[in-house]
C-alpha cells in the first residue's frame, strides 16, 4: 500500500531547522553560564565537561516530537547524542538546509579541543579515558572484568591465578572487611600472577565509606549443638563430629569445634570415653577416634546441646581419669521478630537490641549518630536491603519511632526477622554525612603506593569528590584513578554536578552500585535510573563500571539464572563489569568473558551494530549457532 504520509515541504524544513538553531543557541548560552566549571576541568577533560554541559542544556526539553519529525525525513533522531552533541546538532542543521537547498556555512564555531563538526571526537575521548583508567584493552572484547576478591585470596595465591587466568582484568579490594596485612598479600598474590601468565591486571581499592546499619542484638545463650545424620527411619547413618580443642582453631572438616577452657592435658588414648550431662539434662558419650596435636576428635551418635563452662569427664574401660571444662561458647545470635503495624525504636545510645516484650516495642541502635538530626516524621526507613519498610512517626535527638508498613512476605507469613549488622537507608533524607571517614582516610594512606584505582562509597555530594582528590594530592597519589559510587538517591540527583567535579580529576568512573540504588530509588525505577546514568556518563566520557550482582546465582551456585544472562549481555553497554565473590567465581569469569564476546559484535553503547545475522539466509537449516 502506498505511503500516504506527505511530503514535506521547504516551508516545514525551515520550521525544523529553526527548532535545531534554537537548541543549539540554548546549547550554547547554557556553556556561557557554565564556563567556571568547564575551565575547573583538568586539561584533557575540559571537551568533556563542555559536551556534559551541553548535554545537560538538551535534556532540559521534551524533544520526542522533534526527534519524531528528524527520524521522518531520514535524518538523526538525536538519539544517540551523548558523546558528540553540538557536532550531532552541527550535522542535522546542514543537513536539513541542504534538504531546503540553502547554502551551508563553512563551520558553525571552534571548540578548544577541535573543530564541533567532528561526529567520533567524543567517542574518541571515552576510549581514551577508558584506557587510562581501566588498562588495555581485552582480546575479543571490549568491556573490562572486575572481580571482588575473598578474604581466602589472602592466603591462597591460587584464587587470584585462576580468577587472571580466567579473565579478569581489575582485582578489586573491598576495604570493609580484613585489614590492610591481608590486602598487601592479596596485591602481592595478584603481582606474581600477573608475572607468571604475563598478563596486565589493575588493582581497585574500594573504601568502606560510613556505615549506616543497625547495631547488635542482646545475645542469646552460650550453646553449640551437634547432631548425628539420621536416615528416614530415624536410624544414625553418620555420627556426629565434635572437636574439643584449647584454641580457636579450625576443626576437621564437618566437625564441630568446641572450645575447652585450657588445652586438654590429660592422658588421653584412641579410644577413651567422654562423658558429659547436657543443657537438657541428657546424658552423652562421645568416643575419642583421633588426637591432633590442638585438640581431640570424638563421635556421638545422639544429639547433644553444650553450654559454657560445662564438666567432661575422661573415663577409659570404666574409669574416670580426669576431669576438663568447657570455655566461653559463641552466644545464638538472637533476632527481633517484626510484623506489618509493629513500631520498631532506633537508638542514637548503642544499646544492644532486643525483641518487643508486653506493650514496650522492640528496639535497636544505629551505627550513625549524626542520622537522628536529620530525618523527619514521615521519612521512610528501609532496612535489611529494602526487606523491610518503616515510617518515621516521631523523632528527636536520641529516638526514632518506627511504624514497619512492610515485610518480607508481606502478610502472609507471620512477620519477618531483622537481625544485627543490616542496612539502613533513608531514601527521603538528605544526609549530610562525609564519604570519607576516619578510617577511610587511614586506608588510603595505607593502599594508595599499592592501587591503582580508589573507590568512594556513598559519594553525595560535589564536596565529597573535592575532599578524596585534596587527600590524593596530600598523599602524592593524584596519579591514581578515582570512582565514583552511585549508590544512593541523593548521588544520582546530584549526578551531573559528581560528574564535573570528578573531571577535575583525571582519569574518573562511575561504579552504578545497583543494589543500594535500588532500595533508595525503588526497584520499579532501577531500569530507568540505570539508564540515564549510562548517558550522562557518556556525555561526560566517564567510563561506567556495571555492579551489584552480575550473574550472582551463578557465582554462587553454579547454575545462572535467565534473568541474569540477559542482565549480563545488558552490562555490555559499560565500560567495565564488576562480579562479586563466589565459590563458582572462576565460572561466572568465563561465562561473562563469552557474554561480552559475542555482544561486542552486537551492541555498542545505545547503537545496535548489524554484522552478518546467520539466521538471515537460512530456512530452519542447522548449524546456525555454531
Amino acid at each position: 500500500m502506498p505511503s500516504t504520509k506527505p511530503v514535506p515541504t521547504d516551508h516545514h524544513i525551515q520550521a525544523l531547522t529553526k527548532q535545531v538553531e534554537l537548541l543549539r543557541r540554548e546549547v550554547l548560552d547554557y556553556e556561557q553560564t557554565r564556563r567556571a566549571d568547564i575551565e575547573r576541568a583538568a586539561p584533557d577533560c575540559r571537551a568533556s565537561a563542555r559536551n556534559l554541559i551541553h548535554y545537560l542544556a538538551v535534556r532540559q526539553h521534551d524533544l520526542r516530537g522533534l526527534q519524531r519529525e528528524l527520524s521522518g525525513l531520514g535524518l538523526s533522531s538525536l538519539g544517540r547524542m551523548e558523546a558528540n552533541v553540538l557536532p550531532t546538532l552541527n550535522a542535522v542543521l546542514r543537513a536539513l538546509r541542504s534538504l531546503a537547498g540553502e547554502a551551508t556555512p563553512g563551520g558553525f564555531g571552534q571548540d578548544f579541543g577541535g573543530p564541533d563538526t567532528d561526529l567520533e571526537a567524543g567517542d574518541r575521548l571515552l576510549h581514551h579515558h577508558t584506557l587510562r583508567l581501566l588498562g588495555p584493552r581485552p582480546v575479543g572484547r571490549s568491556v573490562r572484568i572486575m572481580v571482588t576478591m575473598p578474604s581466602e585470596a589472602a592466603d591462597d595465591p591460587t584464587v587470584i591465578l585462576h580468577a587472571l587466568e580466567r579473565g579478569m582484568d581489575v582485582m578489586r579490594v573491598n576495604c570493609a572487611h580484613d585489614d590492610a596485612a591481608a590486602w598487601s598479600r592479596m596485591v602481592a598474590h595478584l603481582h606474581s600472577a600477573a608475572a607468571q601468565l604475563g598478563r596486565t591486571c589493575l588493582t581497585e581499592f574500594d573504601l568502606a565509606g560510613p556505615k549506616l546499619r543497625t547495631g547488635p542484638v542482646t545475645p542469646g545463650p552460650e550453646v553449640l549443638k551437634w547432631k548425628p545424620q539420621r536416615n528416614q527411619l530415624g536410624q544414625v547413618i553418620t555420627p556426629a563430629q565434635v572437636y574439643f580443642s584449647g584454641v580457636a582453631t579450625a576443626a576437621p572438616a564437618g566437625a564441630v569445634l568446641v572450645l575447652l577452657r585450657s588445652a586438654p592435658l590429660l592422658p588421653a588414648q584412641i579410644g577413651d570415653e567422654l562423658r558429659l550431662t547436657d543443657a537438657r539434662g541428657r546424658r552423652r558419650r562421645l568416643k575419642l577416634t583421633e588426637i591432633t596435636p590442638d585438640g581431640w576428635l570424638c563421635t556421638c551418635d545422639r544429639t547433644g546441646y553444650v553450654t559454657s563452662g560445662m564438666r567432661l569427664t575422661l573415663r577409659r574401660e570404666g574409669k574416670a581419669i580426669g576431669h576438663l571444662h568447657l570455655g566461653t561458647l559463641p552466644a545464638k545470635a538472637q533476632t527481633l521478630l517484626l510484623r506489618i503495624g509493629d513500631h520498631l525504636l532506633l537508638t542514637r545510645a548503642p544499646i544492644p537490641g532486643e525483641a518487643a516484650a508486653g506493650d514496650q516495642p522492640a528496639h535497636i541502635s544505629c551505627t550513625l549518630p549524626q542520622v537522628f538530626s536529620a530525618v523527619k516524621p514521615g521519612h521512610r526507613v528501609l532496612l535489611d536491603d529494602g526487606k523491610f519498610e518503616g515510617v518515621i512517626r516521631a523523632a528527636d535527638l536520641d529516638v526514632l519511632d518506627i511504624e514497619i508498613v512492610q515485610v518480607p512476605g508481606g502478610t502472609k507469613l507471620g512477620g519477618a526477622k531483622l537481625r544485627a549488622e543490616k542496612g539502613i537507608n533513608l531514601p527521603d533524607t538528605n544526609l549530610d554525612l562525609p564519604a570519607l571517614g576516619v578510617k577511610d582516610l587511614a586506608d588510603l594512606a595505607v593502599f594508595a603506593p599499592q592501587c591503582d584505582l580508589v573507590s568512594l562509597s556513598f559519594v553525595r555530594r560535589r564536596e565529597d569528590v573535592e575532599a578524596l582528590i585534596r587527600e590524593l594530592h596530600r598523599l602524592g597519589a593524584a596519579h591514581l584513578s578515582i570512582v565514583l559510587k552511585i549508590e544512593t538517591k541523593q548521588a544520582f540527583e546530584y549526578l551531573p554536578e559528581l560528574l564535573l567535579a570528578a573531571l577535575r580529576h583525571a582519569p574518573a568512573a562511575v561504579m552504578v552500585a545497583r543494589g543500594d540504588l535500588a532500595v533508595e530509588i525503588g526497584f520499579e525505577r532501577l531500569a530507568e535510573v540505570q539508564e540515564e546514568i549510562l548517558w550522562l556518563c557518556e556525555a561526560a566520557h566517564v567510563p561506567v563500571i556495571w555492579a551489584t550482582q552480575v550473574l550472582d546465582t551463578l557465582a554462587q551456585t553454579g547454575e545462572p539464572t535467565r534473568a541474569e544472562v540477559t542482565d549480563a549481555a545488558f552490562s555490555g553497554r559499560a565500560e567495565a563489569v564488576m562480579l562479586n565473590k563466589g565459590p563458582y567465581i572462576d565460572e561466572a569469569i568465563t561465562f561473562l568473558g563469552g557474554v561480552l564476546e559475542r555482544m561486542h559484535e552486537h551492541q555498542d553503547k545505545k547503537s545496535s551494530l548489524l554484522r552478518k545475522l546467520h539466521v538471515s539466509g537460512t530456512t530452519g537449516d542447522a548449524g546456525v549457532l555454531s
